[in-house]
């Protein structure tokens, strides 16, 4: 008898568990995980080359012809196709009211993130936004961050870009990604039939494990135990929450989203950082440090002596696929009160370095399938307690080296606006030949004059800057 065919043969993917508790948050809208990536292009791209280069990447990346289907009280979300995927709904366009600028295209992309993504279709949409001002476009990025993280979402994008205004030479079309879906029961099924089958192999080999550790605690109880308290100690440092509040400068709490960008140049930041003894990213944190103090005392409010810090750390290996999330969530405090930019910048990389070289970085992935196990109302108020009590999140993701191109037009900048899980701010950096691209994502309920708080981000990244010719 001929078995019948695996119902998740044309490339569905189990969320892990990391990417479950963000699908799975989103119970409470505060949590919802979308990314928005703002390229800002020298002119308007050629429509049906934009329409076309897409259509060519959902077929190489099936994952964007996909959407996500839930079992029936077991097993994780589950990536599957869309039987009812259409391209023109992912893929807009829209001009904006004549001598539309920067301000304005932030302020779309603000809106967007502010909007849900209709969960029964695949979780990404992109929008080319025409009429900026001097002939340029905007063409915005939308995507759950389930789909991917930044270093994910980059390898994705790169397959919409090329080298030259010209069109690329003839490439292969691939044939469009199986359409059937397996039934939810269907789902539900195959992932508890397979669970069975992997169980007893697991309890072997979690008795082995368990036999083993005992041998060597009845061998050596003092070296076992301190192994085990040193690996959970350094699990703790890397991701539990600081023991310390916020500041209550930054309370306030919305559904609102607020977008400001600026540019700082790429070679004198990792200058600043190098004649300090520390890197581009020890730099790049300093700055927004410095940024915060001075925002506090422009309101006159006393700045706080440290603030609780979340920042990932890539652990994507060349070998994963493309897309996906490959990261470990750290969390730590940071001095407020030094106004000394060098001084800043040693405190932030032994801080960092302290925490990121831990013998457990990923305390979250040791939790995250026990988390992602919980109903999503527990799931949703656990996560919001930890990531609300941050308040700063900051990312660094390398992005394009060269001149890149989309349609024809040249990405003269590119913006990261990440999501923002419950904190006042989401700051990310990525680099764009030579300028580092920073993507504010804010809260103004919490940040409540954002002019203000960007123009201290200017001023802090100022003072940090100028040590670039001290080194």
């Amino acid at each position: 008898m001929t078995p019948e065919p695996d119902p998740l043969a044309d490339a569905p993917g189990e969320m892990n568990p990391l990417e479950t508790m963000m699908w799975r948050a989103e119970v409470d809208p505060r949590l919802r995980s979308i990314v928005v990536i703002v390229d800002v292009l020298d002119a308007e791209p050629d429509w049906d080359r934009l329409v076309a280069a897409h259509e060519w990447a959902t077929r190489v990346v099936p994952r964007l012809r996909q959407r996500v289907m839930e079992p029936w009280g077991w097993g994780p979300p589950t990536w599957v196709p869309d039987p009812d995927f259409a391209l023109s709904f992912h893929l807009r366009r829209m001009r904006l009211a004549e001598g539309g600028g920067l301000r304005e295209l932030l302020d779309q992309a603000a809106l967007c993130a502010m909007t849900p993504f209709d969960r029964s279709r695949p979780a990404w949409e992109a929008l080319l936004v025409e009429g900026l001002d001097g002939g340029r476009a905007g063409y915005l990025v939308k995507v759950h961050h389930s789909l991917a993280d930044g270093l994910g979402l980059v390898q994705i994008l790169s397959l919409l870009h090329s080298s030259s205004r010209e069109p690329s030479a003839d490439k292969a079309d691939p044939p469009p990604p199986g359409s059937t879906p397996p039934s939810r029961l269907g789902l539900t099924a195959w992932q508890a039939g397979r669970a069975l089958v992997a169980a007893p192999p697991a309890v072997v080999g979690g008795l082995r494990t368990g036999v083993t550790a005992l041998g060597r605690a009845a061998l050596a109880p003092v070296t076992t135990l301190t192994d085990g308290w040193a690996a959970v100690w350094s699990a703790a440092r890397a991701a539990l929450p600081p023991t310390l509040t916020g500041s209550p400068a930054f309370r306030g709490r919305s559904l609102n989203r607020r977008f400001e960008a600026l540019d700082v140049d790429l070679a004198t930041l990792k200058a600043a950082g190098r004649a300090a003894g520390g890197s581009l990213n020890d730099a790049y944190l300093a700055g927004l440090v410095g940024g915060i103090r001075r925002y506090h005392l422009a309101l006159g409010l006393p700045a706080p002596d440290r603030i609780p810090v979340g920042m990932p750390v890539n652990t994507r290996d060349p070998s994963d696929p493309m897309g996906g999330n490959h990261w470990a969530g750290t969390r730590f405090a940071v001095p407020l009160d030094d106004v000394d930019a060098a001084t800043r910048i040693g405190q932030v990389r032994d801080i960092v370095r302290a925490v990121t070289s831990a013998r457990v970085v990923d305390a979250l992935g040791l939790v995250a399938p026990v988390l992602a196990a919980l109903p999503a109302p527990l799931l949703a108020r656990v996560q919001g307690a930890a990531t609300s009590a941050n308040d700063l999140q900051a990312s660094n993701v390398p992005g394009m080296t060269r001149p890149t191109y989309l349609a024809g037009a040249r990405i003269v900048r590119s913006y990261p606006f990440a999501p923002l899980p419950g904190a006042p701010a989401m700051i990310a950096l990525t680099s764009h030949e030579d300028t580092c691209c920073i993507a504010a994502t804010l809260d103004p309920a919490a940040i409540t004059d954002p002019a203000l708080f960007r123009e201290c981000l200017v001023a802090g990244f100022e003072e940090v800057l100028g040590l670039a010719g001290t080194g």
